[in-house]
């Protein structure tokens, strides 16, 4: 009885049974009436006109209800095929979405004349894809953290090996070389933890009154090194203005530090930088704006996915990002109650990211 085939067969010789009993009481009522009105002058002649009249109702109701068993029948041949029909292609995206689920996103899918069916496989397929570019980049995310770890893990236990053999001494330098090489580890493991602390919406958030320009300005110039080792002209534009807001230094200065580390990696030598913090209606606004290598239209939304990576980027030496920068950096700007947005006239043409977070009430 659960079965769509056996509800849509119901249904169908449902809807018939009642229109075939209603067309049966209705003849029933008006077809005596109309012979009456019909043949007036045989219904004068006593026995002979309601015998008549009787033999006449009898008739109709036999042919009522043999055109009706006859519709039930014909109605139930075609319930069944409709029926057939309707489920045959439900069956196949049942079978579609099971190979998915078991994680074979390639899965065929059935073409369905019915445009909503059409539109649900269109819709299933469009998930096995996206599924499957998440599994890939899970999986791609996996080999590159198992390398980051690798090299730091590597160089450790060669330098304590070293010590325990005596071939090297233990002296602050070399003792150096291993904080440095845990700090890295440290930092890879605190990505990964903000990534799912992000996902499960449980960012944690130490919220002051502060100016936003300042911390703008103060994480902005931390980086100054960094772009002129690159031989990259770094602007910070932060005005006289006050911003005041109720936010978490830490983590707009981490917001920060990731835009320009973002820029950094995507402009040339003697490229430009400009970081700029203003007021936009009740909103402190940063902008972080480069002349480097830009964005197509498709990758304005999907950078800020977990563990993407734009295509034919190119490649700097010691990086060391794992593609969710900018997934937390979304997160905790959004976690503020503003957001962060990207924006590209296009490939080679520089970008502009823009965070927006609310101004305090009684700024």
């Amino acid at each position: 009885m659960n079965r769509l085939t056996t509800r849509l067969l119901l249904s169908h010789l449902l809807i018939v049974v009642i229109g075939a009993l209603v067309t049966f009481l209705v003849v029933r009522e008006l077809a005596p009436r109309l012979f009456d009105t019909t043949v007036p002058g045989r219904m004068g002649r006593g026995g002979q006109g309601q015998a008549l009249r009787e033999q006449f109702a009898a008739a109709v109701d036999r042919a009522v209800l043999i055109g009706a068993l006859a519709g039930t029948v014909a109605a139930a041949l075609a319930g069944v095929v409709a029926a057939l029909r309707i489920v045959r292609p439900i069956n196949g995206l049942r079978d579609a979405a099971r190979a998915i689920a078991h994680g074979r996103y390639d899965a065929p899918l059935p073409t369905p004349r019915d445009r909503e069916l059409a539109e649900l496989a269109l819709d299933l397929g469009s998930l096995g894809r996206s599924l499957a570019d998440t599994e890939g980049r899970r999986l791609r995310l996996l080999g590159e953290v198992a390398h980051e770890m690798r090299t730091p893990l590597t160089v450790i236990d060669g330098y304590v090996e070293g010590m325990m053999d005596g071939v090297l001494p233990t002296t602050p330098h070399e003792l150096g070389q291993v904080s440095s090489e845990v700090r890295r580890l440290r930092r890879l493991a605190e990505d990964l933890s903000a990534l799912s602390r992000a996902d499960e919406g449980q960012l944690n958030l130490t919220c002051a009154d502060v100016d936003f320009g300042d911390v703008v300005r103060t994480a902005a110039e931390r980086l100054r090194g960094q772009a002129e080792d690159a031989g990259v002209n770094l602007l910070i534009e932060t005005g006289q203005e006050p911003l005041p807001v109720s936010a978490d230094p830490d983590r707009i200065a981490q917001i920060v530090t990731n835009l320009v580390g973002n820029a950094l990696r995507a402009v040339a030598p003697r490229g430009r930088i400009v970081v700029r913090s203003i007021r936009s209606g009740a909103s402190a606004m940063l902008t972080v704006t480069d002349d480097g290598e830009g964005l197509d239209s498709a990758d304005l939304e999907r950078i800020f996915e977990r563990f993407y990576r734009v295509p034919g980027r190119r490649s700097v030496e010691g990086e060391s990002g794992h593609g969710i920068g900018l997934t937390i950096s979304r997160a905790l700007a959004r976690g503020h109650g503003g957001d962060l947005t990207a924006a590209s006239p296009g490939a080679g043409h520089g970008s502009t990211f823009t965070m927006t977070i609310p101004l305090r009430d009684d700024a």
